[in-house]
């Protein structure tokens, strides 16, 4: 039994001009509507993340309360569930599936939030990492409809350092021959091993490693840690799809389409949604000083660093509570108001 829902798009033109076939965006809905259907918020999905693993930012007990609002979990094209390399079409599959930006993302969303829900109006749009990513491209290719937005642990742009760790993680899956182009009739298991070894050393941060906070995590030792997550990537993930949405990460720019034609500057000023930009000081990708450079031209806009030793997985559900609260407290903030 299927506890999502499906909303085919057809054949969509892509940013790029190419035809994404067959389209489909999986999402999941929690709560109802009200009558003027003004309390609707929009959660995207991350970089490994699904409608499920976005569960954890929801509850009765939470900002992000189902009984209080109409709460819309998106899956990301190349996440597995919506559109991906392996899921398309014969012609699109695998290492053929086309290239898709956030601006692809963000238009089949707002076609399904639009077309299939007839809403007009978000409240929110809020999300960890990519999906924080997500809530500024809504928020500059769709400046009317955006009340407010709250990416964190998130950018508007890829910064070049960001990217260059990307092509580090890459580089470690398609060393696997067995990668094969992405031609594989096999997972490349050494390449998603490597990955997610590779990986560990950037989603937290330093002083994790020092405090040997991993210990929280049931293991006994960082060997231990890093063994989980190459288990984990070789056993849950294609690398075709990880691949799809790493080129979606390494290409985000809310500049980019027809609206501001690369002009970047012009992008954020665009933005009329209230903003919380709430960074981890420790994040060693999405760095506060990138927030810090948007704060100066989203015109209402306030920047909450936090300081957390879990660094980009301070804000995964369940490793740190302080970041939690202080999460629910600058959602609240901005629904309220």
């Amino acid at each position: 039994m299927k506890t999502y829902q499906e909303f085919r798009l057809g054949n969509v033109k892509l940013l790029s001009g190419k035809i994404l076939n067959s389209a489909k965006l999986i999402y999941k809905t929690y709560g109802k509507l009200n009558k003027d259907r003004s309390n609707v918020i929009v959660l995207p999905t991350f970089y490994t993340g699904t409608h499920i693993r976005n569960e954890g930012f929801i509850g009765k007990n939470r900002a992000l309360n189902p009984n209080k609002y109409f709460i819309i979990s998106i899956n990301m094209f190349g996440n597995g569930l919506s559109s991906s390399p392996t899921n398309a079409t014969k012609t699109q599959k695998g290492s053929k599936f086309p290239k898709i930006t956030l601006w692809d993302n963000i238009y089949c969303q707002y076609k399904l939030v639009t077309e299939k829900l007839n809403i007009k109006k978000i409240a929110l749009v809020t999300g960890w990492s990519m999906a924080g990513c997500q809530s500024y491209q809504w928020a500059a290719q769709y400046p009317k409809m955006v009340k407010a937005i709250l990416p964190f642990c998130a950018s508007s742009k890829t910064s070049i350092h960001n990217h260059v760790f990307l092509e580090g993680v890459k580089a470690a899956l398609i060393a696997d021959k067995k990668w094969n182009n992405g031609n594989y009739k096999k997972q490349p298991v050494a390449g998603l091993k490597a990955f997610g070894r590779v990986y560990a050393g950037w989603a937290f941060s330093q002083d994790f490693y020092r405090e040997k906070l991993y210990k929280k995590f049931g293991f006994k030792s960082a060997e231990d840690l890093l063994k989980d997550w190459a288990n984990d990537h070789a056993k849950n993930w294609d690398a075709n799809n990880l691949l799809s949405k790493l080129q979606t990460w390494q290409s985000n720019d809310i500049s980019k389409g027809p609206l501001y034609k690369n002009n970047y500057i012009k992008a954020l000023k665009s933005i009329r949604a209230k903003t919380i930009l709430m960074p981890c000081n420790q994040d060693l990708y999405f760095r506060t000083e990138d927030n810090m450079y948007e704060n100066k031209f989203i015109s209402r806009s306030s920047l909450r660093p936090i300081d957390s030793p879990y660094g980009h997985c301070s804000a995964n559900p369940g490793n740190d509570k302080n970041f939690e609260l202080e999460l629910d407290k600058n959602i609240k903030e901005l629904l309220d108001s």
